[in-house]
């Protein structure tokens, strides 16, 4: 069967961290239909001034964030001293598990592109050991068809084998359509599947998704994204939903309102960073 848009969310303007400029387009009030996709940012401007400010030293905990930079540039610091950066095309993944700080630069360019979203951790795993592996180019393998390509930015397409998270499964591609193209992606019935508009419009199940919209489509075991008469640039994200209770607070997302009141509670103690961060960046 296949999959057709079940709803469609358009981000709003807004600023966040020192002054960043963006689009939010998924978050508190899609999350349970998105689970587990809990906030999705989109960054799209060629004005340093309105993203360098970027986001200074900030608590996480219970989530992932993995920030997809298709143009320009991030620099991961964090409260243990490491340093990181990724530019074009890059990917930044940090499993924030039982709590870390850190903060994120974004250096003047021609164009900053690129989305965060935040994946929510399963229950068993909120408190788990934190995290960071940044997804470089060389890792990222692209993949041509007719009429396109897809980049495997993380999780599997068909055969073929990208960076694989720890906790849930994660399919994420950057696929690019020349004008009037098409793909057809198979897919698990059972996971719960999105797609977002970086650039251009498509349509699916004959139903158009206008630039910098989220959709979430209904199950199935395929999609065929089709681009109009302009090139598209689509991200296509997949995953198995959790539907466990979601209690967020801010940067921190759990499961109950004691768990939220005892990690802001740590915070003030200054008991929130629980274990030594690991940096995986092989």
């Amino acid at each position: 069967m296949e999959r057709k848009i079940k709803r469609q969310v358009t981000g709003f303007r807004t600023q966040d961290g020192a002054g960043v400029n963006l689009v939010r387009v998924l978050g508190h009030e899609t999350m349970e239909e998105y689970d587990p996709i809990l906030m999705l940012d989109s960054f799209n401007s060629t004005n340093p001034d309105e993203y360098t400010a970027g986001f200074p030293m900030h608590p996480h905990r219970g989530i992932e964030t993995i920030s997809y930079v298709y143009r320009g540039q991030m620099v991961h610091r964090d409260s243990l001293g490491n340093e990181d950066s990724i530019s074009d095309g890059e990917v930044q993944w940090m499993t924030a598990g039982s709590g870390i700080l850190h903060e994120e630069k974004l250096p003047a360019s021609e164009r900053m592109l690129g989305v965060q979203l935040w994946l929510n951790l399963p229950s068993k795993d909120k408190m788990t050991a934190p995290s960071y592996h940044s997804i470089k180019n060389a890792e990222i393998e692209e993949i041509d068809f007719k009429n396109g390509k897809l980049r495997l930015l993380a999780g599997h397409y068909k055969d073929r084998k990208g960076y694989m998270g720890r906790y849930l499964p994660l399919d994420y591609y950057d696929i690019h359509l020349d004008p009037n193209a098409s793909i057809i992606i198979d897919t698990e019935p059972n996971r719960s599947v999105m797609i977002f508009t970086l650039s251009g419009e498509i349509t699916v199940g004959g139903e158009l998704v206008r630039e910098k919209t989220a959709a979430k489509l209904t199950s199935g075991d395929k999609v065929e994204i089709i681009s109009t008469e302009k090139p598209a640039q689509v991200l296509f994200i997949s995953s198995m939903p959790l539907g466990e209770p979601i209690a967020w607070g801010g940067p921190i997302v759990m499961n109950t309102k004691a768990e939220l009141q005892k990690a802001f509670a740590d915070l003030d103690q200054g008991t929130f960073l629980q274990k030594k961060m690991s940096y995986d960046n092989k």
